[in-house]
């Protein structure tokens, strides 16, 4: 009995007949991470469309509510969880406080520093949208075991530790 074939497959299989002397295993791997990469960027954009958001402003919403009770990071800390630049958090955190998502307050330990706080109509956006989110990646893995998904996420938790600064 053989395995099922995919697209990738007929791709490889087309260039080890024109390229006998390479290794198309990286290609094997890798084709499929960036084609399954796309259906989870389509599911994640959906999960965030119905939540009302887009996903920058998810990135951030997710940061704070992530960092529990008091639900609040000062703009510093946003910066290293998001990885952009400075101007785009301000013109990201200004943005969000235009949308009544999120709201300065000043640092009561330093009075000349402010914290990004969640309002409620921000938490309940990004309880929303994680929830949406979850499901629809557990859809698109419900091909697989837990064991499978167990073993996927510790071999690409490998690969990308190499990756990770």
């Amino acid at each position: 009995m053989s395995a099922a074939h995919d697209e990738v497959d007929r791709i490889v299989e087309a260039w080890i007949t024109q390229r006998p002397d390479l290794d198309f295993s990286p290609l094997e791997v890798l084709s499929r991470v960036d084609r399954l990469s796309r259906h989870l960027d389509r599911a994640r954009r959906e999960a965030f469309r119905r939540s009302d958001l887009e996903p920058w402003e998810w990135d951030v919403l997710s940061a704070l509510r992530r960092a529990g009770e008091p639900y609040q990071l000062s703009p510093k800390q946003l910066l290293q969880q998001t990885l952009v630049s400075s101007g785009t958090m301000t013109n990201r955190i200004d943005r969000l406080v235009g949308r009544r998502l999120v709201r300065r307050e000043a640092d009561p330990a330093d009075g000349r520093s402010v914290l990004v706080t969640l309002s409620a109509d921000g938490r309940i956006r990004v309880d929303a949208a994680i929830t949406r989110l979850v499901d629809a990646e557990a859809l698109l893995l419900s091909r697989l075991s837990r064991a499978d998904r167990d073993r996927l996420a510790g071999l690409l938790r490998k690969l990308s530790l190499g990756f990770d600064v």
